[in-house]
């Protein structure tokens, strides 16, 4: 039996923390950490940062929509970033770690522009909803080193996560998410 994967990436400000909310579900095969959005071939870590190539950080996931929908994932995705941050995400400022939702097809936009609405007329938060809807670009996955961040480097990972004010946002804003 084979089955047709289909992509969905998101950029909700560092990679990092990015990865372990979707990783867990079934139907979610792959989540890879790279660049998007921009307009530099094969950005480095060090010149996305740097604000120079117009990408941001971001997650591409690999799913089996008959097991996982697409809708679902946007739910995960609002409920791991502050949708209402238009400078960044936590700590992590500037255009690379702003969020956005990059679709890969008509339907994929329609289903995003629903589920933003959604979360905006709910008034879950006061502020505007900020989260951009782009056309998904090339990808390209970050360095090894950032790939399953969260596996490779728990305590770091855990230190970051909760260091930068994420964690304590999803619990305030959507409780505990195990």
């Amino acid at each position: 039996m084979s089955e047709k994967l289909e992509l969905a990436t998101f950029a909700g400000g560092c990679f990092w923390c990015m990865v372990k909310p979707f990783d867990k579900y079934e139907g979610v095969k792959k989540v890879i950490s790279g660049y998007t959005g921009g307009t530099k071939c094969n950005p480095t870590y060090e010149e996305v940062c740097s604000e120079t190539t117009g990408h941001r950080e971001a997650v591409q996931i690999s799913f089996d929509p008959t097991i996982i929908s697409y809708e679902k994932l946007l739910q995960i995705f609002w409920q791991v970033i502050d949708p209402t941050d238009p400078g960044g995400q936590f700590f992590d400022r500037g255009l690379s770690y702003q969020t956005a939702i990059f679709y890969h097809n008509e339907q994929q936009k329609q289903q995003a522009e629903i589920s933003k609405q959604k979360l905006e007329k709910s008034r879950k938060f006061t502020k505007p909803i900020v989260t951009a809807i782009l056309r998904a670009k090339e990808f390209y996955p970050a360095e090894e080193y950032h790939q399953d961040y969260y596996k490779k480097n728990p305590l770091h990972y855990e230190s970051y996560f909760v260091g930068s004010g994420r964690a304590k946002f999803i619990k305030t804003n959507w409780g505990d998410q195990d």
